[in-house]
C-alpha cells in the first residue's frame, strides 16, 4: 500500500493550495495540480482494476478505460464549460484541441508503445488480438464514420451526443457479454489491485470506495486550476497555450490509463494493455466529443453546438482520418511491428509540423489538411485487401454472440489465410 500512500501524499500540495487560494505562478500552479489529477487517475485505476476479479472482462477493461480518462474528461469538459459562457474566447479552441490531442496520443503514441513493449518481452513481431476484439474494432469504426457527419455539419452538435451516446452504450452492452477473466489463464498484476484483492471481499469494496470517492473530490477540484495554469504556463513561457493544451494536458491526464496498459503488456497481458488503449479511444471518441456541446450548453445556458473554425476542421479531420487508419490495420485482429512503427512516425511528423508553424496559421492548415489525406490515402489503399475483414468485424463485434466470437478461428484465418 506503499504506493497508495505516496499517490495520497502528492495530491496534498494541490489540496493545501486549493484550500488556501493561494497561487504561486502559473507554473508551478500547473505542476501541482497536475500532480493532483495523476494521482487521482492512479487511485481510481487501482479500484478499478481490483473489480476485475467480480465483473465481465470485456467490460471490466472498458470501465477501467473510461475511469482512468476521468481526468482527461474533467479538463476537456471544463474547457468546454467556459466556451459556453464566453462563445468569441479562445477557449472553444482549447476544447476541440484537448480532445482532438487526447485521440491522437493515444493511436499515435500509446498504441505502438503496447505493440513495442510485447516485442521487447515476447520478440513477436505481431501483437494479436482474439476473436472477441471485434467488438472494439466495430464500435472504434462506427464511432470514426460518424466523426465525418460531425465535420459535414461545422460543429458538434448537442443532437450529436444522443448518437454517439448511443455508439458507447451498446459498445459497454456487448463487451458486459464477455465471460469474466480466468484467473488460471492470467498472470497476476503487480501493485496495489493484487493487494486489494488479498483482501475480504467486505475490505475490497471499502477500499475501492474509498480510493474512487478520495479520487473524485481531488479530479473535480484541481481541473479548473490545472486547466486555467496550462493557459498561463503557455503565456509566461512564450509557447503557444494551444499546442500545451493539445499536447501536454493530455499527457498529462492520460498518463494513468497508459502506465496501467504498460503493466499489463509487462505482466504477459499484451491483449489485455492493447484492448484498454482501443476502449480509451472509443470513449474518448465517443463519449467525450458528444458530452463537449452538452459541458458548453450549460455554460451558455441553453442548448448551443460546439463550432469548428477552418483550423478545427482540420484538426478533426485528421483525427477522425488517423483512426480509419488505425482500425484498417487492426481489422485482421492483429497488428505488427512495422505498422504500429507507421502509425508513431506519422503522429511524430504531425506533432513535429505543429510547432514548426505554430506562428504560422495558413501553413498549419496546409500541413493538417495533407496528413489527414495523407492517412485517408493509406486507409484506402487497404480496404480493397482487407474489404471481407471489414464486414467480419463488423458482423462479429455488432452480431455474433459472444460464444461464438469465443470458439472463431485464430484471428489470421478468418477469412482462409
Amino acid at each position: 500500500m506503499l504506493l497508495v500512500l505516496a499517490a495520497l501524499l502528492a495530491v496534498a500540495p494541490a489540496m493545501v493550495l486549493r484550500i488556501t487560494g493561494w497561487r504561486p505562478d502559473p507554473v508551478a500552479d500547473a505542476f501541482f495540480f497536475g500532480v493532483a489529477v495523476l494521482a487521482a487517475g492512479f487511485m481510481l485505476s487501482w479500484g478499478a482494476e481490483a473489480a476485475e476479479k467480480h465483473i465481465s472482462q470485456g467490460l471490466i477493461v472498458a470501465l477501467v478505460a473510461l475511469v482512468t480518462v476521468l481526468p482527461e474528461y474533467a479538463v476537456d469538459l471544463y474547457y468546454a464549460f467556459r466556451a459556453g459562457q464566453a462563445p468569441q474566447s479562445n477557449y472553444v479552441h482549447y476544447a476541440a484541441a484537448n480532445m482532438t490531442g487526447a485521440n491522437r496520443l493515444l493511436v499515435g503514441l500509446a498504441w505502438p508503445l503496447m505493440v513495442l513493449l510485447h516485442w521487447l518481452k515476447t520478440r513477436n513481431k505481431a501483437l494479436e488480438l482474439s476473436p472477441v476484439n471485434a467488438v472494439e474494432i466495430a464500435f472504434l469504426m462506427l464511432g470514426s464514420l460518424y466523426a465525418f457527419v460531425i465535420l459535414f455539419n461545422g460543429a458538434i452538435a448537442p443532437f450529436d451526443f444522443a448518437v454517439l451516446f448511443l455508439i458507447f452504450a451498446g459498445y459497454l452492452y456487448r463487451v458486459s457479454q464477455l465471460p469474466k477473466a480466468d484467473d488460471d489463464d492470467e498472470d497476476e498484476e503487480p501493485g496495489p489491485a493484487a493487494a486489494l484483492n488479498a483482501l475480504r471481499p467486505t475490505a475490497q469494496w471499502a477500499w475501492m470506495g474509498g480510493l474512487t470517492l478520495i479520487a473524485f473530490v481531488v479530479i473535480a477540484t484541481s481541473a479548473e486550476p490545472f486547466a486555467e495554469a496550462m493557459v498561463g504556463s503557455g503565456r509566461i513561457l512564450g509557447v503557444d497555450e494551444f499546442l500545451l493544451i493539445q499536447w501536454l494536458a493530455p499527457l498529462a491526464s492520460e498518463a494513468p490509463a497508459v502506465t496501467i496498459a504498460v503493466l499489463f503488456v509487462l505482466a504477459g497481458r499484451a491483449v489485455s494493455g492493447l484492448t484498454a488503449m482501443i476502449s480509451d479511444k472509443i470513449n474518448q471518441w465517443t463519449l467525450l466529443v458528444g458530452m463537449l456541446p452538452l459541458a458548453m450548453s450549460l455554460g451558455a445556458g441553453g442548448l448551443i453546438g460546439l463550432p469548428l473554425d477552418a483550423r478545427q476542421k482540420e484538426e478533426f479531420l485528421l483525427t477522425a482520418a488517423q483512426s480509419l487508419f488505425a482500425i484498417m490495420l487492426l481489422v485482421r485482429l492483429r497488428i505488427s511491428v512495422q505498422s504500429a512503427g507507421l502509425l508513431f512516425a506519422l503522429f511524430a511528423v504531425q506533432v513535429g509540423l505543429a510547432f514548426h508553424f505554430r506562428e504560422d496559421e495558413v501553413a498549419t492548415v496546409n500541413s493538417l489538411t495533407i496528413l489527414a489525406w495523407t492517412y485517408l490515402g493509406l486507409a484506402a489503399i487497404l480496404v480493397p485487401l482487407n474489404g471481407r475483414r471489414v464486414v467480419a468485424v463488423l458482423r462479429d463485434g455488432l452480431l455474433r454472440s459472444h460464444r461464438r466470437m469465443a470458439t472463431a478461428p485464430e484471428p489470421h484465418d478468418l477469412e482462409g489465410e
